[in-house]
């Protein structure tokens, strides 16, 4: 019977173990998300001074570089690093810019196109925000803020760009 535990307890160790390692593919948790804007002053500010991210860093990548690692055909580009915090444990929100003005409709609701449409953000007090919203004139969408459960609420707005931003807190 103790023989009969202690393989239980091994195989149970093992496995989970086993599962444990099966995300070691990774050398961080975290993710960095790459957004093209238009203009990377107005994206940064509403970001910075809107929502609350703060700038972390940024880096330019030259022509050759751009077309060799096949970020864009040759055309060289700036990129600000936002987060929600400044720490190490904190993914990244990458503005970039190529200068130009690329044709793209903006969506009306998150069904409206492909690809990444919405991001999540968890504030400690969605009041603050939403009065950092009002004063740079963000159009809110839906009930603001509309209950969730306990004292949570949801708040959606769109950037600069029309990505959808969901903040969620209490109030």
């Amino acid at each position: 019977m103790i023989m009969k535990k202690l393989f239980i307890i091994f195989l149970t160790l093992g496995l989970s173990f086993t599962l444990a390692n099966a995300q070691s593919n990774f050398t961080s948790q975290l993710i960095g998300v790459g957004v093209v804007v238009k203009d990377l002053d107005k994206s940064v500010d509403f970001y910075v001074n809107a929502i609350g991210m703060v700038k972390t860093g940024g880096f330019s990548l030259d022509a050759d570089f751009a077309k060799r690692s096949g970020l864009s055909n040759g055309v060289p580009f700036s990129v600000v690093v936002l987060k929600l915090e400044n720490s190490d444990q904190a993914n990244e929100w990458k503005l970039m810019s190529f200068g130009n003005n690329p044709k793209h409709k903006k969506s009306t609701h998150v069904q409206d196109d492909l690809g990444m449409q919405n991001i999540t953000i968890n504030v400690k007090a969605l009041n603050p925000v939403i009065e950092r919203l009002k004063q740079k004139g963000v159009k809110f969408l839906g009930d603001i803020p509309t209950p969730l459960s306990g004292d949570r609420f949801f708040l959606l707005v769109q950037d600069t760009e029309g990505n959808f931003v969901e903040l969620i807190g209490p109030k």
